[in-house]
Formats: structure tokens, sequence, C-alpha cells
């Protein structure tokens, strides 16, 4: 059987963790190797990239991309998980509230701000994933990290419940945002639901329905596969000639002496006759590989033609 390699968008179910979908999509395709492009709580649905075989290598290239949100929070009550999972803490009354008010407290997280995560993640405090400490009853004192939050806006207030478009960057967690912005109204807060509609260029519109990937065989799923460049889509686009290319396979810098795009800056995607190498990076002294699909491999065969980006 040939191995299969590429990029799966996927619309993640409620109830499920990432990692039940990278298993049952591994199970189906009967490949040794799926990731994915960003963790999804079991609460949350939407977008979910998944990688699969050799493509597993990009995943760093799609970790760090912008996220949005759909977020509906309910204020006046607290959970110990920041969510509807968990066990209420607190309930209060929910005061007058009218959307102005609500907007103006939602600009107060705009911009770069410090963020407490949630006791319940997987984020690591002496050698222990945290979520294990907080289910063995203990809280331990977490560092503010910084977040960048791009936009948030009210889409609806229908009291005491309110929808925002939450719009992000890596490392946010909405959890904690709907607690602090409860902290701010009054009340306390909790995350009700949460749906991911985008990652980077990926949209909910383009994803692959979560009835469809659950319910599919080999034969159904394998055409959903797109080539594994597509993951990296938003990398500009490096083409190299037959010789250079091997030259970056033998471990070499390309320098000023090798025709390549010496202007590009940063990482970039990499081809040979518009068959996708992998993933380099571009700068004052030169251009290197950093990450290389083997030859004769899926993921290499001809995918999206390189354009300027």
């Amino acid at each position: 059987m040939r191995l299969l390699d590429g990029f799966l968008l996927a619309d993640k179910g409620a109830g499920l963790t990432s990692f039940e979908v990278v298993a049952h999509v591994r199970r189906v395709l009967r490949v040794p190797k799926v990731g994915h492009g960003g963790t999804l709580d079991p609460m949350a649905t939407g977008v979910l990239p998944l990688l699969v075989g050799s493509a597993t290598k990009l995943a760093p290239y799609l970790l760090d991309r912008d996220k949005e949100y759909v977020a509906t929070i309910r204020l006046g009550v607290t959970t110990d998980t920041l969510d509807a999972t968990g066990r209420v803490l607190a309930e209060r009354p929910v005061p007058a509230l009218d959307a102005a008010a609500i907007q103006a407290a939602l600009g107060r997280f705009v911009g770069e701000i410090e963020q407490v995560p949630p006791m319940f993640s997987a984020l690591h405090a002496g050698g222990r994933r945290l979520h294990e400490l907080a289910r063995a009853g203990i809280e331990v004192e977490r560092t503010p990290r910084r977040v960048r939050i791009d936009a948030l806006e009210l889409s609806a207030w229908v009291p005491p419940r309110l929808t925002v478009r939450v719009a992000c960057g890596k490392g946010t967690y909405v959890r904690s945002l709907a607690h602090d912005l409860g902290q701010v109204l009054g009340p306390g807060a909790h995350l009700e639901a949460l749906r991911r509609t985008r990652v980077g260029l990926f949209r909910q519109e383009d994803a692959v329905p979560w009835d469809v990937i659950r319910e599919a065989d080999l034969a159904v799923l394998v055409p959903h596969l797109r080539p594994a460049d597509r993951a990296v889509a938003h990398l500009p686009a490096v083409s190299l000639s037959a010789a250079a290319a091997l030259r970056l396979r033998h471990g070499q810098t390309l320098g000023p002496d090798v025709p390549w795009a010496a202007g590009a800056v940063g990482v970039c995607r990499l081809y040979a006759d518009e068959t996708f190498l992998g993933v380099g990076e571009a700068g004052p002294r030169g251009l290197r590989a950093l990450r290389l699909f083997p030859l004769g491999g899926h993921a290499d065969r001809p995918g999206t033609r390189p354009v300027s980006s």
C-alpha cells in the first residue's frame, strides 16, 4: 500500500479531544503518523488542521498561526475549569448591562495583554501537567503570559449570555478571557461554548464536517486530503534548480552564487520543478533547509503550484 501524506482540514465535533480525532483519522487512513495544528478542548468545535504522514514535519509552522473563535460566555456563574465542563464555584446576580458597557469592557482586552493560564490546561509545572494537579486538588501559581488579542466584538447579548468574536494570536486561552471579562463586569463568568472558525488561512467553510470524517472509510476520506504544501501556503515560495535542491538535501547552505530568490527573507516553502521539497529559511547568509521531505514520497509530488507571496 502506498504511503499517504498530506493535509486534512477537519471540523471537530463537540465532546472529542483533538487526540481522539487524530487517532480516528490515523485508523481510517491506515497511516502511522497523524498530527494536528493546534489543540481544541473537548467541548470546543471547529477548525482543526490535521497533518498526515510526512506532513507532520510541518506542524511547527501551523501552531503559531492567528486564530478566530466564536465564544458564548455565561455571566453570573464561575467554575473551576473556567468553562461549562467544570464544577460551579459561585453564582451571582447579573446586573443590568447594555451592549455599550459590555463592548467597552471587551475593549480593555484588545492588544497585548498579560493572561494567567488556567489550572485545567496542558501546561507543565514541576514536571506535571497543570490539569493533573488541578484534578488532584492542587493549585499552583502560574506565571502570566503575554498574548495578543486582535479583535473582540460583541455579536449578541441576551442576558445572562453574550456571544463574542475573538481574533487572537497563539497561546491565548479563551476560557481565561471569559473568566477575566466576568471579573471586569462584576458577576463572574465562564465559557459556555466555543467554536474555532479560522486557523491562519483556513476557514470553517472549507473544513470537512466531523459527521463525514466519523463515518468515512479510506476511499471516502482520501479525496479530502490536500497536498502537504497547502498547510504552509502562508509562507512565501522559493523555486530552486534540481542541482540547488540536491545541495540543500546534502545539508549545504545556498549562498548568493546559487540561483534562488535572494530577496526572500525568513521561513519559506521550497520547490524544484514545481515539486514541493519542504521548508527552508532565507537570510543574509543564504538559504538553508529546515524540514525536507524524503525523495519519492507522496509529499514531494507536485502539489500547489509555487506562487509569489
